[in-house]
């Protein structure tokens, strides 16, 4: 278990260097889960070694959210004077979010049928 953690956050390191040293706009934990992904293409173990300890990550999933909500608690007058707007752009924001991937979806299924009527 020690080991897979190792290899967890040594691709997470390695991403964060990247994301900094180059100064691309992604966060190094999303770089580092794709280096952990191409590494999974080329090392075959390499997922049975990190999967019983990516199992108790997520099952302890939750615990991440605790900081998220000593947040919440220590800006709570923010939240008392902002909140009807902070509420607005976050519904507003999903709203417009699930409007677009709807439009996407079709889109695409549009295309994958003309293709498929192309080829008959």
């Amino acid at each position: 278990m020690l080991s897979a953690i190792t290899l967890i956050l040594v691709f997470q390191v390695a991403g964060e260097i990247i994301s900094r040293a180059t100064g691309i706009p992604v966060p190094g934990p999303v770089l580092g889960m794709v280096l952990m992904l191409f590494a999974f293409f080329f090392k075959d173990n390499l997922v049975d070694r990190i999967r019983p300890t990516a199992g108790v990550l997520l099952t302890n999933l939750s615990l991440l959210f605790v900081p998220a909500g000593v947040g919440l608690m220590r800006h709570g007058e923010r939240f008392l004077n902002e909140g009807l707007g902070i509420a607005a752009v976050i519904i507003l924001s999903t709203v417009i979010g699930m409007i677009v991937t709807a439009y996407t979806i079709i889109g695409v299924e549009k295309l994958m049928h003309i293709r498929e009527d192309e080829e008959c």
